[in-house]
């Protein structure tokens, strides 16, 4: 009976968790690009971003899919920690709803949505409709996957020391509470803590009391998840996951305070005894359930779970800006280019969802353009103002950029080729193309510093002209970085016009200024060693040029 009763757990969880798992990417996958995009554009201030946390994690059924886009955006510059905040505090609404859907008596359906998602998964020729299937084929496990679980959790009824425990938690709430917490936090998922809670109270093993304990737990062991999920993240991820944590620990501290009436409020606004156990075949009759099992419990306990959610949530908008400043005075900003050397974006949680998978990807290699670009910078301030510490910091560059090119590139390589669409596979492609050739312009750069170097232990002095010229051609080709650095990051297409005029540019002042040194060592008024390191410098410009060209043709879908 023991091995039956664990069996049936470990199965229907195993069939919960996976049908969470395909239902949240088939959602993901219907909606394509568009919640990337109602994410960015429609959180212009903290109350219409708390809406769109809100009806963002309802669709996909994952606070932590719509945390990941969240955390982006802000490291993009698109949205600010506290619009972030407003997100998230939405999110812990949103995804109430799974414990709405489970309070409804759908198992049921559960098998002929299976049926049915298989059937447009496999022979439907549409993309859209086999995403479909896929939600459909996830709502159906998910949902069966409670009841082989019910099947097993109602046996513990029957061991003395399980029904200790659930007495105890019905009459210790602060025990309740850190049981929720530990669950939650060894099953990495709050929404399967809550469907095991109601399962377990719906089996008429767990009283009411206990079971919104439990789940207030499990409010405060989903931010302890995301807390270990933030460690090797960047600041933002950071601030983000202590706000979480603040204001659920917050939340459920005053709850527990107010527990007896939290719980007769519940109780007042859902029909029905929470505690009603049917003992009669009538009344199970009557019910459509078994012998033995309570009617009323699952819709209390997922109101209680919304109810905390928005009173939380209503309590704490107001005070964002409270909890973004407590949150950035915990996790305080560390030296810039020690940032750089850390990853940002790629997040390998998220490779079973391309949509984000792809977008990660792509704003990680917008922020190596943005470094390469900075590289650059300060290695023509080396020609001006040589110093070690600055030179370091273009060598730290160049690290990073490679580090940058086989970080995106392997994250690229895992993602399946199965699961993207024609434009992610276009895309996917693209990203590949475009991190190698920045990885070359920092090459490029690298070779600038050395000859920098070379010229200054040499003491080689260029001529005036000389100089000019260099400056005139490192003058264009930052232009040209820019440009790209811009389309990269804002996905506009239409560089190519200007992109070619800064390329026949920049091959012109090559050819004429290779021309003018010629002359020059024909004078006199240059010495060989200064021209080979002049001839050099022009050649790492040119090149660094013709990849800002191949970018470009890159972000304007040509390559």
């Amino acid at each position: 009976m023991v091995q039956s009763m664990i069996f049936s757990f470990m199965g229907g969880l195993g069939l919960f968790l996976y049908g969470m798992k395909i239902m949240s990417e088939g959602l993901q996958k219907a909606a394509g690009d568009r919640l990337r995009k109602v994410l960015e554009k429609l959180t212009s201030n903290r109350f219409i971003a708390f809406l769109v946390g809100v009806g963002v994690t309802a669709v996909v059924q994952s606070s932590s899919a719509t945390t990941v886009m969240v955390v982006g955006f802000v490291n993009a510059g698109l949205m600010n920690l506290l619009q972030a905040i407003g997100v998230i505090l939405g999110a812990n609404i949103g995804t109430t709803v799974t414990a709405q859907m489970i309070a409804f008596k759908v198992q049921h359906y559960a098998l002929p949505a299976i049926g049915l998602g298989v059937g447009l998964r496999l022979f439907a020729t549409s993309r859209r409709w086999q995403y479909y299937g896929e939600i459909l084929i996830g709502f159906g496990m998910l949902f069966y996957g409670l009841t082989v679980m019910k099947s097993g959790l109602s046996a513990l009824k029957q061991h003395e020391a399980f029904r200790q425990a659930f007495v105890t938690f019905g009459n210790n709430p602060v025990l309740a509470v850190l049981a929720g917490a530990l669950l939650t936090m060894v099953l990495q998922s709050s929404s399967a803590t809550v469907g095991i809670t109601m399962t377990l109270a719906v089996s008429g093993a767990l009283s009411f009391k206990g079971g919104v304990g439990l789940i207030l737990g499990e409010n405060i062991g989903t931010t302890i998840t995301a807390l270990l999920a933030s460690i090797g993240t960047n600041v933002t991820a950071k601030r983000a996951a202590r706000a979480h944590m603040i204001f659920n620990v917050i939340g459920v501290g005053y709850i527990l305070l107010l527990f007896p009436l939290f719980v007769k409020l519940v109780d007042h606004i859902t029909p029905g005894d929470p505690d009603l156990l049917l003992n009669s075949a009538d009344q199970a009759l009557t019910y459509g359930m078994a012998v033995g099992e309570n009617p009323f419990i699952a819709r209390h306990l997922a109101n209680a779970h919304t109810l905390f959610n928005v009173a939380n949530c209503l309590l704490f908008l107001p005070l964002l800006g409270v909890l973004a400043k407590i949150s950035t005075w915990m996790v305080p900003v560390h030296d810039e280019d020690e940032q750089e050397t850390h990853l940002r974006y790629l997040d390998n949680r998220v490779l079973d969802t391309p949509s984000l998978a792809v977008s990660q990807a792509h704003q990680e290699t917008v922020r190596m353009m943005q470094i390469a670009m900075k590289m650059f910078a300060q290695t023509m301030e080396c020609s001006h103002n040589y110093s070690m510490k600055l030179v370091d910091k273009v060598y730290r560059k160049e690290n990073t950029i490679d580090m940058l090119q086989k970080e995106i590139t392997d994250f690229i390589v895992a993602l399946s080729p199965q699961s993207l669409t024609p434009e992610f596979s276009r895309e996917v492609t693209s990203l590949m193309y475009m991190v190698n050739n920045i990885e070359r312009i920092g090459d490029h750069s690298e070779n600038l510093v050395k000859l920098v170097e070379r010229r200054l232990e040499s003491k080689i002095i260029f001529s005036d002209q000389a100089v000019e010229e260099l400056e005139n051609i490192s003058s264009k080709t930052t232009d040209f970085l820019k440009l790209v650095y811009d389309g990269l990051k804002q996905g506009d297409g239409k560089i190519m016009t200007e992109a070619k005029r800064l390329e026949t540019s920049i091959n012109m002042l090559e050819d004429h200024y290779r021309r003018d040194h010629v002359s020059r060592l024909n004078e006199g008024t240059c010495t060989v060693d200064a021209g080979l390191i002049f001839i050099d410098m022009l050649t790492n410009f040119e090149k660094i040029g013709d990849h800002c060209y191949n970018l470009a043709e890159s972000i304007a879908g040509l390559k």
